[in-house]
Parts: C-alpha cells; structure tokens; sequence
C-alpha cells in the first residue's frame, strides 16, 4: 500500500515538472516572439528613417547635427546585439527622432511637401504600432518574469536556468517630465 501512495505521489510530482517546465518554456518563447515582432516594427523605422533625414536635409541645410545625431542613433539601434543595448538605443533613437520633428516644424515650405508629408505620416503609423509592440512584449516579460519568481516556480526556474527577461523601460528622464504648454 505504501508503495503505491509513494508512487502515484511520484507521478503526480512528474506531471507538475513537466507541466511547470513546458508552461516556462512556452512564455519563454511568447517573449522572444514579442521581440521579434517589435524589431520587425524597429526595422521598419530603421530603414524609414535615412529617406526622411535626406527629405529634411533639403530643406534644413544648416541643422546638419540634428540630421548627424539621428543617423548615429539609428546605426547605434541597428548595431545593438543584445536585447539590453536594443531596447536603450531604442530609447536614444526615439529621442532625435523628437528633435528631427521639431526641427522640421520650423521650415513651412518642408510641411508642404508631399514626400516629407507621406513620410512623416509612415513614421508617425510604425511609432504607433512600435508602442503596441512594446505594450505587448512588456506584458509578456512581466508574466514570465513573475512566474520565475514565485514558489514553487521560483525553485524550477534555478534548477533549469530560466532568467529574468528586461523590461522595455524609458531611460531619458526628460522623456519622463511633464510636457510643457505655452501659448
């Protein structure tokens, strides 16, 4: 009688190993898809934005290191290797992009232009879809990352390497402040 208790209690605890082991590996890879699609988005703009630099270029000759800190952001986003450095010079990117706006805010006859225009409003659609991208990754990395920390979890996720995965995060405080309107 003991035999059999010690051995159904045995498969039981098999049957949860496997299922809290499948359940890990299944987020796992629900955060790698959610990347994966948010770089998909990160590309786009990627290559969006050396056409609307040289668009801006013709117009705003003498704002060259506005246009020169975009590119260098850019190239920085494309270069980055790990998701870490990705999702910071993300950050950096989505921080001259702002400046190039603003600077292109400033030349009337450069917002009449169509091509300006068309790029402007692909630029404006790929941010929004990078911000549901991001919303969903951070969703999915927060119910992985709790289910490594809590108990029984906890002890599995050591036991086979499972990690903590980074949050997509604004890092630039002045990204965090308040907007300012003046008129």
């Amino acid at each position: 009688m003991g035999w059999w208790i010690a051995l159904g209690i045995a498969v039981i605890l098999v049957i949860w190993l496997a299922g809290s082991y499948n359940s890990f590996i299944k987020l796992r890879n629900k955060v790698e898809e959610a990347f994966a699609s948010m770089d998909v988005y990160l590309k786009k703009r990627y290559d969006l934005i050396p056409n609307f630099v040289e668009t801006v270029k013709g117009y705003a000759k003498h704002e060259q290191e506005t246009l020169s800190r975009v590119i260098a952001a850019r190239n920085g986003a494309v270069s980055a290797s790990t998701t870490e450095e990705r999702l910071a010079q993300d950050n950096i990117l989505q921080g001259t992009l702002r400046s190039l706006f603003a600077v292109a805010e400033a030349y009337p006859n450069l917002q009449a232009n169509t091509n300006f225009l068309e790029l402007q409003r692909q630029l404006q659609a790929l941010e929004g879809e990078i911000e549901r991208s991001r919303r969903f990754y951070n969703a999915v990395v927060n119910q992985y990352n709790t289910k490594i920390e809590l108990f029984p979890g906890n002890l599995l996720a050591g036991l086979f390497h499972f990690s903590r995965k980074p949050l997509y995060e604004v890092s630039a405080p002045e990204e965090r402040e308040n907007v300012k309107v003046q008129f």
